[in-house]
């Protein structure tokens, strides 16, 4: 184990609300809520003390008709997010009331969501390959285009002027913004690639894929710099830590591998009961939250997600 965190001796704790599988956590630009998204068609809001002892009050958001498959936060507003769902509509939502704000239909299920750094613009994608860019202001959609490939994850750099798809057929292409013209296509995996995440310094971003594995690319040049191989089934989120030292990744592996970015080698490892769907490190601190396939004895959906980084259960 290396200097810094010591992983072995943090704990995570457990977090009920839903009644059915959480499919995506993300955390405010706070770093002091978190929202959990899920199949039981609601999204919760959960106040999390990052030092405290007590499990938060959640608040529920209620209006969606189906899946809440996504959510993201507004990055410059610490209670405004965005869900997309299944019902085929995005939804926005003030996290001190629980009330939607604006909602806009698309064309298809929604399944991606991601806000452009600054806040003005939503990348929505959709089960039919299909990107809306959605104008926050106005909540309308400003772009639409539909690829012939399977769109994974998307997301912007940090300066909102790229924009990263991960594709079925292994390649992650690099799109000007906002034109979205094509600048790159970069051959990355052997299999499709899932997700991605861009390193909060700005130097890197993360893939993970089909391949079961995940590859560190340096941003400016576009280069792959070494990839992390600990997981053995395809690789279905990932997250790097605020300090960008670490990064998290998940799959159907029981266990959630933290490695360390620079060495590639692994630090610590979660157990975990059930193949993850979410895991996203908090922007403040070492706490990541994670969300899968967990089931009860009855094997029916337990509807729970975690926060990994205690230092007591």
């Amino acid at each position: 184990m290396e200097a810094g965190i010591p992983f072995k001796n943090l704990h995570s704790r457990e977090y009920q609300g839903h009644k059915k599988k959480v499919h995506s956590v993300a955390w405010n630009c706070a770093g002091t809520k978190l929202a959990s998204g899920s199949v039981d068609q609601t999204a919760r809001i959960w106040h999390i003390e990052p030092h405290g002892h007590g499990k938060g009050k959640d608040i529920e958001l209620k209006g969606h008709t189906d899946s809440v498959d996504q959510l993201c936060w507004d990055p410059k507003h610490a209670e405004l997010i965005a869900t997309a769902s299944g019902d085929k509509t995005v939804r926005l939502w003030d996290a001190r009331s629980g009330k939607c704000s604006q909602q806009v239909e698309l064309s298809g299920e929604n399944i991606n969501i991601t806000y452009k750094p600054d806040g003005t613009h939503i990348a929505v994608g959709n089960r039919d390959d299909e990107l809306t860019i959605l104008d926050v202001r106005k909540f309308k959609a400003i772009h639409k285009r539909k690829f012939s490939y399977e769109v994974n994850e998307i997301a912007w750099n940090m300066t909102g002027e790229k924009f990263f798809l991960t594709t079925g057929n292994g390649t992650v292409e690099v799109l000007a913004y906002p034109s979205l013209r094509p600048l790159d296509t970069l051959m990355a995996h052997t299999a499709g690639c899932y997700c991605i995440a861009i390193d909060p310094l700005g130097r890197y971003f993360a893939v993970g894929s089909a391949d079961s594995l995940v590859s560190l690319w340096d941003i400016s040049e576009m280069l792959c710099m070494r990839t992390f191989t600990k997981l053995e089934w395809p690789v279905r989120t990932i997250s790097f830590n605020y300090t960008g030292e670490h990064i998290a990744s998940a799959s159907e592996d029981l266990f959630i591998d933290i490695s360390n970015v620079e060495t590639g080698r692994s630090v610590h490892q979660i157990p975990c009961r059930a193949a993850m769907n979410s895991v996203e490190w908090n922007p403040k601190y070492n706490l990541l939250a994670y969300a899968g396939d967990d089931k009860n004895k009855y094997q029916a959906d337990e509807g729970v997600f975690r926060i990994f980084g205690f230092e007591s259960a």
